[in-house]
């Protein structure tokens, strides 16, 4: 039960965090700060991704140790940290810095909207990798080394697509 609550706390403080980034962003950061903004985006996505590619390989080893020993244990901590301390607040700057360029631009253009339905793709997979890590955290982890191999797959091709979209705007 304290486990559920403290899970339930940091679901709310990373709310409240990220409302008020994008809240912020909107009503303090003045459209002459684009370049900034682009900066920031670019960091962030390149920070989200690397976790996002890194964090199914992790799982790809650890599905392959027993449940309770040391090597297991240390791949929990890892897991844990790479979602929390990188890969969770790259993915709400991304979208926070995302979402300020998408307003300043009105929204415009096909490419965009196609985009944007990829990264909620992509959001989707980080948050099936999210409760998968909560399942390795608490040793009921069922799938096994190939399935993660697979998974580890998914992120770039989503990357791949998006990087076209943005670059070559194709409508």
């Amino acid at each position: 039960m304290l486990m559920a609550i403290s899970k339930s706390r940091q679901l709310v403080i990373m709310a409240v965090a990220s409302a008020a980034l994008i809240i912020g962003m909107f009503a303090f950061v003045p459209p002459e700060a684009i370049l900034w903004v682009k900066a920031l985006h670019v960091i962030a996505v390149i920070s989200w991704m690397a976790g996002m590619l890194y964090l199914p390989r992790l799982f790809v080893y650890h599905s392959e140790t027993a449940p309770g020993t040391q090597q297991s244990e240390t791949f929990k901590v890892m897991e844990r940290r790479l979602l929390k301390a990188i890969i969770n607040p790259a993915m709400i700057v991304t979208w926070s810095a995302g979402l300020w360029l998408a307003w300043i631009f009105s929204f415009q253009g096909g490419w965009l909207h196609a985009k944007i339905a990829l990264v909620l793709v992509l959001s989707g997979v980080h948050g099936f990798l999210s409760g998968s890590q909560r399942r390795f955290e608490r040793d009921q982890n069922r799938r096994g080394p190939k399935f993660w191999r697979t998974m580890n797959e998914v992120p770039t091709v989503l990357m791949v697509l998006i990087v076209i979209l943005v670059v070559v705007k194709p409508f």
